[in-house]
């Protein structure tokens, strides 16, 4: 039986979208960088839209904590945890590329129960409860039925910025071979949601966090798509991911030849 959470998904789908819509606003704003990374950036706008969320969710859910990319609030030891990623696609946002998103999952007792993924540019709201069904701006989503790897589009990480370094630039060319076409967004929760709409088929990456893809993942496997996640060890809110529709036959299509 599917636990009730529409009443914690109508408040995620609140916060997000609000948060979306100031981002909207202020996608051709100058922009305060406050930390540039060899391959990312962090701006003010992350903290800013982190806080404009925690602020809506904690309102309505006072004992819930949040776990963000700009930070905790409330205690880590709650049964419920929301999981935020302000602005999934930084560097896009910041360039002035229209590919990011505002991503939001509550986590209880462990558990992913729900996911919303909000794209303001092209005011698309992805949305999950775990055991029913993913829905797009209030549509049913289902994954791609394709099986064969010629006919797939799927993102793959492939260098040191993904952790992989020479090996994913092997994998990269690997994979690149066998399928239809590689494309790259720069936004995980947007790639593994199109994977739920059946716009591409799979999702590689070697070091990705927690609150880059705990939305999605729900959405994903709502759609009827699967998610494997592999802690690095050093923390369990980083590791290696791959996303597919569950048909695809990924796992073969990986392997390197000697």
């Amino acid at each position: 039986m599917t636990e009730d959470y529409s009443a914690e998904l109508k408040v995620a789908v609140e916060a997000a979208r609000f948060a979306g819509e100031f981002l909207r606003r202020s996608f051709d704003a100058p922009k305060t960088v406050n930390a540039e990374l060899a391959h990312d950036l962090k701006l003010q706008l992350d903290k800013d839209t982190q806080l404009l969320i925690t602020e809506r969710l904690r309102a309505a859910f006072p004992s819930y904590s949040v776990l963000g990319e700009e930070g905790e609030t409330g205690q880590m030891t709650a049964d419920a945890v929301w999981i935020v990623d302000p602005i999934d696609g930084t560097v896009n946002y910041f360039y002035g590329i229209p590919l990011f998103c505002v991503s939001i999952a509550l986590q209880v007792k462990g558990k992913l129960v729900l996911g919303c993924v909000y794209d303001p540019m092209r005011d698309e709201c992805y949305t999950a409860i775990a055991g029913s069904v993913a829905r797009l701006n209030g549509l049913e989503l289902k994954v791609s039925s394709r099986r064969r790897m010629a006919e797939a589009v799927v993102f793959i990480g492939h260098g040191r910025h993904d952790g992989s370094g020479e090996d994913g630039i092997r994998r990269f060319a690997h994979i690149s071979a066998q399928v239809r076409k590689i494309r790259i967004l720069g936004t995980a929760a947007l790639t593994i949601c199109y994977i739920a709409a059946g716009r591409f088929d799979a999702y590689i990456e070697n070091r990705i966090n927690l609150w880059d893809f705990a939305a999605a993942r729900v959405i994903l496997e709502c759609a009827g798509g699967r998610l494997e996640f592999l802690p690095d060890g050093e923390s369990s809110h980083t590791g290696s991911v791959i996303a597919w529709n569950g048909a695809l036959p990924i796992h073969a299509a990986l392997q390197l030849p000697e």
